[in-house]
């Protein structure tokens, strides 16, 4: 569809949010590694979630289209997830993305290809990256120099702690780029 069409475009994303008590907990350790790891952006506490399908810009009318499909993952399970340690995405002396880890647990998987599924049914194109759960800390390195490997393994050794969590919807999200926190939530569909 072309945009002159008076169409507005919004970009929007697919993810699992989580528990304030489990947003707390990361948002201490971005607190901790902000002054040890240059990034120039650590998302909000409150936007810290687990991706299941970026959409980028989309028209409201795919939206509503969308808003109708999801309603498949209903027939997935509520199930349970364990959040913890770090890890980077990229170059390991400068890395583009900071995370911590989501365990990759059968019923997760079961529930990404859902919404993997649900997208491409109204004409998102498949991802052709391998699904790798996370939670993004912080992204977009900004450090004149690089890490030295003994940094990134203190780090990783620092911020072992595991946490579980309980996954009993998925949200879809719209961004607002300009607004912290960024991400507004348009619509959450229950799992069984």
């Amino acid at each position: 569809m072309k945009l002159n069409e008076g169409l507005q475009m919004s970009h929007y994303f697919i993810a699992i949010h989580l528990p304030k008590e489990l947003q707390t907990s990361l948002s201490y350790w971005q607190h901790k590694l902000k002054d040890r790891l240059p990034y120039k952006q650590w998302p909000h506490r409150e936007d810290l979630h687990i991706t299941l399908k970026f959409l980028g810009q989309v028209t409201d009318n795919k939206i509503q289209q969308l808003l109708k499909e999801l309603q498949a993952v209903q027939d997935i399970p509520a199930f349970d997830l364990i959040v913890g340690g770090i890890g980077t995405f990229g170059n390991p002396m400068k890395p583009r993305v900071l995370w911590a880890g989501v365990e990759d647990t059968d019923l997760l998987t079961e529930l990404q290809h859902v919404v993997e599924g649900c997208s491409q049914k109204i004409g998102f194109e498949k991802e052709n990256r391998q699904y790798r759960p996370h939670i993004t800390m912080a992204k977009k390195w900004t450090g004149e120099s690089a890490l030295s490997g003994e940094t990134i393994i203190e780090v990783q050794q620092q911020f072992t702690d595991k946490q579980a969590m309980h996954v009993t919807e998925v949200v879809l999200f719209q961004i607002h780029p300009t607004k912290s926190p960024k991400y507004e939530v348009v619509e959450r569909f229950p799992l069984k």
